[in-house]
């Protein structure tokens, strides 16, 4: 007796993913709130963090109604780094020296992409699959979920309270920070705790974009000595 197959999806109900909508209200959320960030920071900074915090409730929708898709990954992906992106562009409209931000900007998508792209090279399933890796940092970051979300969040965190406290749009960035760390109140032990855990982000990063490029150029020297 021949072997049923499985219904094959349409390509409308992948787009119509409980996890996917929720990708799209990230975006919509996104949108509205860099329309108000100069005008309405208290506004910006709420709409922008429920965006973020929506990462974990789109991943859980995926798991729990088994929708999982390469669309939802990547629509996910992207809105992380557009956002983040976006968010540092921001920033270096506030504060000086700009370079700064943007420099953090280039660091994100560069490590990122170049993660994504040496992954796809190795043959392996998730860029998270790190297990290889020589560095126990990398290592602890996509191999701990507690460790990865406090870096994550530190990041995002951090930057909301930099935009938040900025007075003006030509703010001395060191200055503010040192301000702020010296008094003694919850936002500066806040801003220390976000300052540690994002430290670590671009440590990771850093090895992230170092690692892939090498998994890269052994990719080329592999394919070079092939007959």
């Amino acid at each position: 007796m021949a072997k049923k197959e499985r219904p094959r999806p349409e390509k409308l109900s992948v787009y119509l993913y409980i996890p996917n909508i929720v990708g799209y209200m990230r975006v919509l959320l996104n949108c509205v709130a860099f329309a108000v960030c100069f005008s309405n920071k208290t506004l910006f900074s709420l709409l922008y963090f429920f965006s973020f915090c929506c990462d974990a409730v789109d991943g859980w929708c995926a798991r729990r109604f088994n929708q999982v898709s390469t669309f939802g990954a990547v629509l996910d992906m992207v809105t992380d780094r557009v956002s983040t992106a976006c968010l540092l562009v921001v920033l270096s409209q506030v504060y000086r020296p700009s370079l700064v931000f943007l420099s953090l900007l280039a660091l994100d998508i560069a490590s990122h992409w170049l993660q994504m792209y040496s992954t796809f090279l190795a043959g392996k399933s998730s860029h998270k699959d790190v297990k290889d890796s020589t560095s126990w940092l990398f290592r602890l970051y996509y191999g701990n979920r507690i460790f990865m979300c406090y870096c994550c969040v530190s990041c995002e965190v951090l930057y909301i309270i930099l935009l938040l406290i900025a007075k003006n749009q030509t703010e001395n960035l060191l200055n503010v920070v040192v301000s702020t760390l010296t008094q003694i109140s919850p936002l500066s032990l806040l801003l220390a705790l976000t300052i540690f855990g994002w430290s670590m982000k671009q440590t990771v990063n850093i090895i992230q974009m170092k690692t892939a490029a090498d998994v890269c150029v052994l990719y080329d020297i592999e394919k070079q000595q092939k007959p």
